[in-house]
């Protein structure tokens, strides 16, 4: 019961891009369309989860041999070969995906939510098991805030009528992200 509750309160009430503000720069970028924040939604879950799945017990060795405070390079290094591999693979079997995605896909590399959630797995204490279900909880709310926010962009937001001049283009953007994100601290009194 408590790997549900794990996942539900990543997808609603921590979720890494509306309540924590991480994984900003793909969240505003992909977003544009429906697709392409779909693709990304699912190559962050890949990423994540697998993430997860590498440096948990890399973290473990690490604490064996005393050398916990090079958490965070060995991390990197390791999400770094995960997003080559994920990158491979799309040119190879989604090519026409690869192009939507373009330099936001290598992006993943330096997008703070993956390194956060293999970071917070270990801060939190949890085990194996329940940091893949942080994981992925965290890369579905990922997942939904992208595509919810590809729906606003694609919908009323896209044509800007009636907007004022100062407010059209990124002003608006990052406007209706925050109101997104308030609507989401409607979620914060669910799990206590």
């Amino acid at each position: 019961m408590k790997i549900i509750a794990i996942i539900i309160s990543m997808i609603l009430v921590d979720n890494y891009v509306l309540a924590q503000f991480l994984g900003i720069c793909p969240f505003l970028g992909v977003s544009k369309k429906l697709d392409s924040a779909v693709g990304m939604g699912g190559a962050v879950i890949f990423v994540m989860v697998l993430a997860t799945a590498v440096t948990w017990p890399i973290q473990q060795i690490l604490n064996n041999f005393s050398i916990g405070y090079m958490q965070t390079v060995v991390f990197i290094l390791v999400i770094a070969a995960l997003v080559q591999l994920v990158e491979m693979m799309l040119k190879k079997f989604i090519p026409t995906l690869y192009r939507a995605l373009g330099v936001y896909l290598p992006l993943i590399t330096t997008n703070c939510a993956v390194l956060g959630v293999c970071i917070a797995n270990i801060d939190e204490g949890y085990g194996f098991v329940q940091s893949l279900a942080n994981s992925f909880g965290a890369a579905v709310g990922f997942t939904l805030a992208l595509v919810l926010f590809a729906g606003v962009r694609t919908g009323k937001l896209a044509n800007e009528e009636g907007v004022p001049v100062a407010f059209r283009g990124v002003p608006l953007v990052l406007l209706s992200s925050a109101i997104l994100s308030l609507a989401f601290m409607g979620f914060s009194g669910l799990f206590s």
